[in-house]
């Protein structure tokens, strides 16, 4: 993605997901784009949706998916 990456293999450092919350205590998870570190520490954000509602978490990757 971007060449000012730290990351040499081009792999995300943060993988982001929508999480909408249900009425009974549950919460669901759908990964919408991804985040790679720049070298003065900020991040290139990929998003391939938006979402309308609940809210966008960034996780690291877990080790399976990296």
């Amino acid at each position: 993605m971007s060449n000012d990456s730290k990351n040499p293999t081009n792999r995300p450092s943060l993988y982001a997901y929508q999480v909408r919350e249900t009425g009974n205590g549950k919460s669901f998870w759908n990964r919408i784009g991804a985040a790679w570190e720049n070298k003065d520490g900020g991040f290139t954000i990929q998003l391939d949706c938006v979402p309308l509602d609940g809210r966008i978490v960034c996780q690291t990757p877990k080790q399976q998916e990296a």
